[in-house]
């Protein structure tokens, strides 16, 4: 029995070193196949990052170039806005000067028409008033030129009327003389 105390032992020991043997010369090629796979994870898994943040950067790097010409494209606008709206009120302000000119020399043409056609009466009143002289003294002389032939005839009448008592006296004179 003292041999089975010592063979049992030594052959379990056998058969447990020859099964740690295999185990563990299959478990560090397992261990280094399960390490080199994590590491050849880990390196695809960087290499993706990389890949990753590369693409990031590509499409930031897009974005910021779509962002500065959207950017550029937004003050262009506001400029062009900004313009137009100057030009709008500058065009605004000329419009209101010119009718303010235009108003203003409306209101003077008016002033000039109502003082023109306040002279216009003056001279029509005028005009009427000479006309009424005008034939006031067309009357006056056809009267005087009336009065001047019928002084004349009364002229020629008191000197015939004369010459006649001239006359009539030389003749009274003469038959006084006479007689």
């Amino acid at each position: 029995m003292k041999k089975a105390y010592v063979i049992f032992p030594t052959l379990a020991m056998l058969i447990f070193f020859g099964y740690w043997w295999s185990f563990s010369s299959d478990y560090e090629a397992k261990q280094a196949a399960i390490a080199e796979k994590a590491k050849q994870e880990k390196i695809q898994k960087l290499e993706q990052e990389a890949r990753d943040r590369e693409q990031a950067i590509k499409e930031a790097v897009a974005a910021q170039e779509e962002r500065r010409i959207e950017r550029e494209a937004k003050e262009a606008q506001k400029l062009k806005d900004r313009e137009e709206r100057q030009l709008a009120k500058e065009a605004s302000t000329k419009a209101f000067r010119e009718k303010e000119k235009l108003t203003l020399q409306l209101k003077r043409l008016n002033e000039d028409v109502q003082n023109e056609s306040a002279e216009i009466a003056k001279l029509e009143a005028r005009k009427e008033l000479h006309i009424q002289e005008e034939a006031f003294l067309r009357q006056y002389v056809t009267k005087a030129e009336t009065n001047q032939s019928d002084l004349t005839q009364v002229i020629q009448k008191i000197a015939a009327a004369d010459a006649a008592a001239k006359a009539a006296a030389d003749a009274a004179a003469a038959a006084a003389k006479k007689s």
